[in-house]
């Protein structure tokens, strides 16, 4: 008989209230903006017919204030904050968004020491994984993070170069924004035990280009 697949939903929590343009990081007291909650909405309505067996998400409040309303769809269900998934340690905290798009949004290259670097994302994105699937196996769990992190643990799943050149080359594997959109789906599917195992792939960004377009306002 084949086991059960083991699955697991990453959401990117929805667009963000920034009226400055910075970047946010970790700094405290940046939610969802109206736009985001209707983004989050949407991917709670994606998400309605699945039986989750586990919520986690990030520590930030754009990713709690996602899980609680994914969570309205699913009474009863609880949710987890876990570190492994929290949004990058970064260097640019802080910074004008202007300053990082000139680069390319590399948050990474020539920066000082102390920061992360996609390696140690992916690192403890795959940890993340690798404990859910222990965890839950033959369940489906949700968990709510962030865009780079998303990026990241998939090119280490996929067993591909993971650096910041290619994280917005992820349409290569079902990803058809190229990055992670607010609010998306990207589902992975693991049919056996093995640790090393690739999983399949699926993506939704669970709302139309409107929506979409209005987040970039």
């Amino acid at each position: 008989m084949t086991p059960p697949s083991t699955t697991i939903t990453l959401v990117r929590h929805g667009h963000v209230h920034n009226p400055d343009n910075l970047i946010y990081g970790r700094l405290p007291g940046y939610g969802l903006s109206l736009v985001g909650r209707r983004q989050a909405e949407a991917a709670a309505v994606a998400l309605r017919y699945a039986v989750i067996d586990a919520l986690y998400c990030s520590p930030q409040p754009r990713a709690v204030e996602t899980a609680e309303i994914l969570r309205a769809c699913h009474l009863g269900l609880g949710t987890t904050i876990s570190p492994l998934i929290d949004e990058i340690d970064c260097y640019f905290e802080g910074h004008p968004a202007e300053e990082v798009e000139a680069r390319g949004w590399d948050l990474y290259t020539g920066v000082e020491d102390g920061f992360e670097v996609p390696g140690d994302i992916a690192k403890r994105g795959a940890r993340f994984i690798a404990e859910v699937r222990s965890m839950h196996p033959g369940r489906h769990v949700a968990a709510v993070t962030h865009g780079d992190v998303i990026a990241f643990t998939v090119l280490s799943l996929m067993r591909a170069q993971v650096h910041v050149s290619q994280k917005r080359t992820l349409d290569r594997y079902g990803i058809s924004d190229l990055y992670p959109a607010t609010a998306s789906l990207t589902t992975l599917t693991f049919w056996t035990s093995n640790p090393e195992e690739v999983p399949g792939l699926t993506y939704v960004r669970p709302y139309d280009e409107d929506l979409a377009l209005a987040s970039l306002s």
